[in-house]
């Protein structure tokens, strides 16, 4: 239950013990709160001044953990590798995609009922649930994965991506809108210093997917189309892993040479 000014009290369908609790203690102050409606259901957020201090201690990385490179792309969502040569590749929802024919419908029904009508704003009600679900989903995917690197590797190396560039693609934009790619690095940023890891970002331009990890040649020939490709020198590379571990490489020179 909140009080909330001019409102009174509401009941919660979330128990808010976890929050009570540390205002009780002087763990937590609330400096600010909003409320909206969403799909028909109302929401109340919270800003809070938290003393994160004893949960970040319990969940502080720990110097024997490996330090990573992460390349993310539209086939593969994110592919980790770490500096003891281990590679992960996660695959991400993709949830509008999955639930585009629901949208579809949803957004067909809208535009057949009369404006102003209790039909209409049924049909309404009814795709921004569609939107919410798929909102959701993808917010389910983003916090776990980005909460298991942050507290699983001691130091994270990505790229920096343009990515109000990228969505100018037609051909791109709904698939990238769709993965999250901003929000993705927002998370590992503020997670990273929660729990104590190093997140290091690459120059815009840096060519992690056309650099040889060998000899040190860039491929200006590589497209979008090529998953994989050899080098001059004869060595043969994964597009993606091949990026990941050249933002690994160039994070490692980068703190010896510090």
């Amino acid at each position: 239950m909140v009080r909330l000014p001019g409102v009174g009290k509401v009941h919660t369908l979330e128990d808010m013990s976890w929050l009570t609790d540390r205002i009780a203690d002087g763990q937590a102050r609330v400096i600010g709160s909003t409320v909206r409606e969403h799909a028909g259901r109302w929401w109340v957020s919270f800003q809070l001044e938290i003393d994160r201090t004893d949960i970040n201690s319990q969940r502080a990385v720990s110097d024997d953990m490996p330090a990573c490179g992460i390349d993310v792309g539209v086939k593969t969502f994110a592919t980790i590798v770490d500096d003891d040569g281990t590679v992960l590749q996660i695959d991400a929802p993709k949830p509008l995609k999955a639930a585009l024919r629901k949208v579809r419908k949803a957004g067909k029904a809208v535009s057949r009922k009369r404006p102003g009508s209790s039909n209409r704003a049924k049909a309404v009600k009814k795709l921004a649930k569609v939107h919410l679900a798929v909102t959701n989903r993808r917010a389910d995917f983003l916090h776990k994965t980005t909460t298991m690197l942050a507290r699983s590797k001691r130091a994270i190396a990505v790229e920096t991506l343009n990515v109000a560039g990228l969505v100018k693609n037609r051909r791109l934009a709904r698939a990238i809108s769709d993965l999250g790619f901003g929000e993705f690095f927002r998370q590992i940023e503020y997670k990273a210093a929660w729990y104590g890891s190093n997140v290091w970002a690459a120059d815009r331009w840096f060519p992690s997917s056309r650099l040889c990890g060998g000899c040190g040649a860039i491929n200006q020939e590589l497209t979008l189309a090529d998953r994989s490709w050899t080098c001059r020198c004869g060595l043969g590379h994964h597009r993606d892993v091949n990026a990941a571990r050249n933002l690994l490489n160039a994070m490692s020179l980068e703190h010896h040479a510090a």
